[in-house]
């Protein structure tokens, strides 16, 4: 696909989500993840999990994209060991964890610890990255669950960027340069509906990040001022009835995240209302990015609709409506002081009313939904995830914790423990707990006990 800064070759990527116990920091066994292995994405509970995800890739030579959030550095973690096992330094690694942590307080609620030890815990990933992991992107700032919980365009695009602010202020604050570490920040976007809309969004967030990033945080380096990003189409948007149409609607979304400029494009299938999906709508998810890419000509040249006056003015609409967002949670205190007031999750809540509310009075046509509808139940064959799979599973982290070295591990946690109450970076405990095969609930686990568990004001 068409990059910012002209033509290059289309990298071969992989993108991994996880699992709802995996998002919430607990192993496998654990009585928390009853029921849900596999339910939602690929369980990563150890180190030797990772292996066998990875067994056959050369991940020297892939870009990896893990969906994880609170739990991000320690699966990172993971990863690095399993490349180190191999023989690859993290130098030669590339790839993106996505890390946001405060849209998932805002929006998505894949929340571990309080905002600010997580917030610590990106910047530590940030630091570490930059001066050991210079090809790896070390969060992907993410509007695409914003707009995925009810959001407007320009909500998405001024929580977003507000968020891609604030953790520049949070690594500026740890005293690192801005240059060192801005290049690697990326971002993550819906493409929902409207065409014209979601083109104008992807060109103001442009527009502003370049702008806020020389002029506010005076970055002197060219690409710490690019917004660099990856989109994919609206799952909110699918629908359970005649769930065919919804490749239509995934082309259309597609198609206006090529003509608004992604670095990379996710299409969801077609029954993803339903499930996670089936090899056959996998496939035609993946047919359609490449029809596009090699057979529509839309990724032949940058910003081809640019110039239009219609896309002109929607795009200085947008733009300026995020800065009136920007004002009013500077007014607020700032990102955090917004959250704990519940500001962003109010605001993203009326428009998931307020858009609810068109549906159901016939305002907004929805195809199939409240308009255009048949009288019939779709076929689709669902997909099941084996009981052989969570048995290999749980066994494993059995013989994990049986035939570790018990003096090695408990001294790593125990370090880490003494890091989390300190100022230390991390990310080397974490790594030195991965190489003693620690789980992922043990990590977390000794994180929980130090900096405690968030839990949501009541905001009604």
């Amino acid at each position: 696909m068409e990059t910012v800064g002209g033509h290059h070759p289309p990298q071969t990527g992989l993108s991994v989500a996880f699992d709802m116990p995996t998002l919430y920091g607990y192993d496998t066994d654990e009585p928390e993840a009853k029921g849900e292995f596999g339910t939602c994405g690929v369980a990563v509970s150890s180190l030797e999990d990772m292996r066998l995800l990875f067994r056959g890739i050369d991940v020297g030579e892939v870009s990896t994209s893990m969906t994880i959030n609170s739990p991000a550095s320690v699966i990172w973690a993971m990863y690095l060991v399993a490349a180190e096992e191999r023989g690859i330094a993290p130098s030669k690694l590339r790839g993106t964890i996505q890390n946001d942590i405060l849209k998932e307080y805002q929006a998505q609620k894949e929340w571990i610890f309080p905002p600010e030890p997580s917030m610590r815990l990106v910047v530590d990933t940030f630091e570490f990255g930059s001066k050991h992991a210079p090809q790896w992107n070390t969060i992907s700032i993410s509007g695409y669950h914003i707009r995925e919980a009810g959001s407007t365009a320009g909500q998405e695009l001024a929580f977003t960027l507000a968020n891609g602010m604030e953790y520049v202020r949070w690594g500026i604050d740890r005293g690192l340069e801005v240059d060192d570490f801005a290049p690697r920040l990326s971002f993550f976007f819906n493409a929902h509906n409207d065409l014209f809309e979601e083109l104008a969004k992807y060109r103001a967030a442009r527009r502003i990040w370049a702008r806020e990033m020389r002029d506010t945080f005076d970055a002197k380096n060219p690409r710490s001022w690019l917004l660099r990003f990856h989109a994919q189409t609206a799952g909110v948007s699918l629908t359970a009835q005649q769930p065919e149409i919804n490749i239509v609607r995934t082309t259309i979304q597609a198609l206006a995240a090529v003509l608004g400029g992604t670095q990379s494009l996710h299409t969801n299938a077609y029954d993803e209302a339903y499930q996670v999906p089936n090899e056959a709508a996998a496939r035609i998810a993946l047919r359609t990015q490449q029809i596009l890419a090699h057979e529509s000509g839309v990724a032949n040249t940058v910003d081809p609709l640019g110039g239009s006056y219609f896309l002109e003015s929607l795009t200085d609409e947008l733009e300026e409506e995020a800065y009136g967002y920007f004002d009013r949670i500077q007014e607020l205190g700032g990102v955090i002081p917004a959250i704990r007031k519940g500001f962003f999750q109010q605001e993203i809540a009326n428009s998931a009313y307020r858009y609810q509310r068109e549906i159901e009075d016939k305002e907004r046509v929805i195809v199939g939904v409240n308009d255009f509808v048949v009288d019939e139940q779709p076929e689709l064959e669902p997909l099941r995830v084996s009981e052989a799979s969570l048995k290999a599973q749980v066994e494993r982290l059995r013989r994990i914790r049986r035939t570790r070295d018990a003096k090695k591990h408990a001294r790593s946690l125990d370090q880490l423990r003494k890091g989390c109450e300190g100022d230390a970076n991390t990310m080397p405990l974490i790594l030195d707990a991965v190489r003693a095969k620690a789980t992922l609930g043990e990590i977390i686990d000794v994180m929980r006990e130090t900096f405690g568990v968030w839990e949501e004001p009541l905001l009604y």
